[in-house]
């Protein structure tokens, strides 16, 4: 069984330059997003910054802008990180390769086409950090998740974005024929932000008709949210496809940071070239047990589709222009304004939503919080849009949350 460990840090082949560069996660992309007003003339630390934003923050705020889970943890994974604790001054590659064989049996792949990592944005970058290149672009869609396109840059890979379809899936004709010589296909499914489905069929057909040597990059972070059919199996009999699984979503270990890699063996092995740590063990036993909880998927789909659904009924009764179609944790809302003057009134009756992007720069996502959060969200957000733009204005002025990524 090839192992998905290796020793600390294996540099890519684009150098040692690239290795030092950050793997941006959700996380980074959504508190970024809430920086308003001029940058301060003396940059401080990015730990700084951080520190600085997070006191800011009223302790009451509702946080539904980083496609978190406000459920946190299973009770079983709970248990488990408290139990296995006192082991954790020893590396545990027994637990981890368990992990990998839970996972292996219950979606029909053998454990070594499974490797783990502390959540899914490592392969995610590394994947594009492998198969892209100045000469091996990146394509994806547009607006997608933005990660694979700051990895493609760290490459020095081009990208090329195609739009959504006009009922908001993966365009995957477009995708197939935008370049030749594509490095890697990145697909979301639901894509995030616009929470909707790229059927499996048309998956497929992406994966028969795009060029030969472009590696398919399936990014299921949130499928267990919606009825898609996920396309793991292809890996059995294929080299071209790579397949990303998260905890951080319906598991709710966005915190705890659990992820997976599903892929044929020799793909696999090539993604360790960038660097790969131990598994944490905690992270390892909680992520085995929430698997192996029946109960889990089912009970979360069912309370974040019933949160989404109440909120979506809300503002389409209201009027307001509602991105259709989301089966995840997230939707869209076209706010007719700037998405940016949205955020900082919002900000300022403590509700944090998430970003825009700059194709639909009126577009706002927001992530499903509690039934609670949501409730306060649409009290917020009816406020918001009742009061004219040029209030919004004002408040975006004195707002400046100090968070700068690179």
């Amino acid at each position: 069984m090839s192992s998905p460990v290796s020793r600390r840090s294996f540099l890519c082949s684009m150098g040692a330059a690239a290795a030092s560069i950050p793997v941006l996660t959700e996380s980074h992309f959504a508190w970024a997003a809430q920086q308003t007003g001029a940058a301060p003339a003396k940059q401080p630390s990015q730990m700084q910054m951080m520190k600085q934003m997070m006191a800011s923050m009223p302790k009451d705020a509702v946080l539904i802008n980083a496609n978190e889970n406000p459920l946190g943890p299973c009770e079983a994974a709970r248990t488990a990180i408290a139990e296995v604790a006192a082991k954790g001054g020893r590396y545990d590659f027994l637990e981890m390769f368990s992990l990998m064989e839970v996972f292996g049996k219950q979606n029909g792949v053998e454990p070594d086409y499974v490797a783990v990592y502390a959540g899914s944005s490592e392969p995610l970058h590394y994947s594009v950090l492998k198969y892209t290149g100045p000469d091996k672009p990146l394509v994806t869609a547009n607006p997608t998740y933005e990660a694979a396109q700051r990895a493609a840059a760290i490459a020095g890979a081009k990208t090329i974005t195609k739009e959504l379809t006009s009922t908001y899936s993966h365009d995957v004709k477009a995708l197939a024929a935008a370049a030749p010589n594509a490095g890697v296909i990145y697909l979301c499914n639901p894509n995030n932000p616009t929470g909707t489905i790229t059927s499996r069929e048309d998956i497929l057909w992406l994966l028969d008709n795009k060029p030969k040597e472009t590696m398919l990059l399936v990014d299921e972070a949130y499928i267990h949210l919606s009825d898609a059919k996920s396309v793991v199996d292809q890996v059995n009999t294929r080299k071209d496809i790579i397949i990303l699984r998260t905890f951080s979503k319906i598991y709710g270990m966005a915190g705890i940071r659990a992820g997976l890699a599903v892929a044929h063996p020799e793909v696999l092995k090539k993604l360790t070239e960038c660097g790969e740590n131990a598994m944490a063990v905690t992270s390892s036993i909680a992520a085995r047990v929430s698997l192996e909880d029946k109960d889990l998927v089912p009970a979360r789909k069912k309370y974040i589709g019933e949160a989404r659904t109440e909120t979506l009924k809300f503002l389409t009764d209201c009027g307001y222009k509602v991105i259709p179609g989301s089966q995840s944790n997230c939707f869209m809302i076209d706010t007719g304004r700037n998405g940016r003057q949205v955020m900082a009134a919002m900000a300022q009756k403590k509700v944090i939503i998430g970003r825009t992007w700059p194709i639909w720069p009126n577009v706002v996502r927001i992530s499903v919080g509690t039934k609670e959060d949501m409730a306060k969200f649409r009290t917020a957000f009816k406020e918001v849009m009742d009061t004219p733009v040029k209030a919004d204005l004002e408040q975006m002025e004195r707002i400046a949350v100090p968070v700068h990524f690179s």
